[in-house]
């Protein structure tokens, strides 16, 4: 199976990323982020992904692998900072038990499947041609995706403000696997973002404020590990 992965990988890549976003684009129209059938449709995704990487025994090469010397990585404890910005502004607790259930599970599956694509598959795929090229694509890509939310009913200016610090956080979360080799902080990280945006509230602080915290902070961040950290 390996040898036909390699010959395929770019195919695979792009087939993968263009399934999940119409998978998810269905589920949000049809079902709803806070729905037992998305949270069905995600596991069973992850579950597949997870598949993969044990058929290709590459587990720790595409990140589900732990922190190597974690006290050397003690960077990751401000993506807590960012992790908790949709609780910045109190908390929303409107809806049912159900869906916020449904919600903070699919949020997971959500936040595990885009680092597995974007920073695991995509990046590494791309890193053994050019490593620049790889970290920028990864980013890119992952932050342009949300455009898909325009077609799932999202305003315009929010999902503009959205691919802005989409990418930033793209950019950190690849430089932080690059460096230390582990995807499990970024999926956590990302995976509570998502998950905790079910208590937000909606007003000038999280329509604004946050979205230019996330573009700003991530890029600094990151920068600042590529050059104090070694790997």
């Amino acid at each position: 199976m390996r040898k036909i992965f390699e010959k395929h990988e770019t195919l695979f890549c792009i087939l993968l990323i263009i399934f999940y976003l119409v998978i998810n684009s269905f589920c949000i129209q049809n079902f709803g982020d806070n729905s037992l059938g998305s949270v069905v449709a995600n596991t069973l995704l992850s579950l597949f992904l997870i598949g993969v990487m044990f058929a290709l025994k590459s587990t720790s090469y595409y990140g589900l692998t732990r922190v190597k010397n974690a006290k050397k990585y003690l960077y990751f404890i401000p993506l807590v900072f960012i992790a908790t910005v949709n609780l910045w502004n109190g908390i929303n607790v409107n809806n049912s038990t159900s869906e916020i259930i449904f919600y903070i599970l699919n949020m997971i599956n959500i936040g595990f499947l885009e680092e597995i694509i974007f920073r695991g598959f995509l990046f590494r795929m791309m890193e053994k041609q050019n490593l620049k090229m790889a970290i920028h694509i990864s980013a890119i890509t992952f932050g342009v995706g949300h455009i898909l939310n325009l077609f799932n009913g999202a305003d315009l200016i929010p999902t503009l403000m959205q691919i802005c610090y989409a990418i930033s956080i793209g950019y950190l979360f690849v430089i932080i696997f690059h460096k230390s080799k582990s995807l499990v902080p970024c999926i956590i990280a990302h995976s509570m973002t998502n998950a905790l945006s079910v208590f937000n509230i909606d007003n000038s602080l999280s329509l604004y404020v946050a979205p230019v915290f996330l573009t700003i902070i991530p890029i600094i961040y990151a920068i600042y590990i590529s050059k104090k950290i070694r790997e």
